[in-house]
């Protein structure tokens, strides 16, 4: 099966995060820009992106591959949310706007959740191969597009 990653509206939804959280950055002082809050900040969030389609593009077909490529898009989620909460605490940006992108990033944590419980359907069999599925919790949006 071929993965067009831009037809999964949690990666169009955490691109545009990260664009969002890029543009405000820029605004960060200027110590923060190369290796400090900022870098980091960027860095973790265009890391969701690029985990989802790094993983659509290997082994196109295998969603135990996909799979472990969208766990790391989970581990990526959490680390931009922690760096959205140094943002915030040392003053670099608004706590409302911290706020708002860690909300988003939740909710783009729970549609990773909701495709993976996607993935695991599909392929009952790879499920064990990739690791226990049961876990997950019940997605609260979620619309792909197969």
């Amino acid at each position: 099966m071929s993965r067009d990653v831009w037809a999964l509206d949690v990666f169009r939804r955490a691109y545009a995060l990260s664009l969002d959280v890029h543009r405000a950055s820029q605004g960060f002082p200027k110590s923060e820009q190369y290796g400090g809050v900022a870098d980091q900040l960027r860095r973790a969030s265009k890391s969701v992106c690029a985990l989802l389609a790094e993983g659509s593009g290997r082994q196109v077909g295998s969603d135990v591959e996909f799979w472990r490529y969208v766990i790391m898009a989970l581990g990526s989620v959490e680390e931009a949310k922690l760096w959205c909460a140094y943002a915030r605490d040392l003053g670099f940006v608004e706590a409302a706007s911290a706020g708002a992108w860690q909300s988003l990033y939740s909710e783009v944590a729970r549609m990773l959740h909701g495709l993976l419980k996607h993935l695991g359907r599909r392929d009952e069999g790879a499920a064990s191969a990739a690791g226990p599925r049961t876990s997950t919790p019940e997605p609260k949006c979620l619309n792909l597009k197969d």
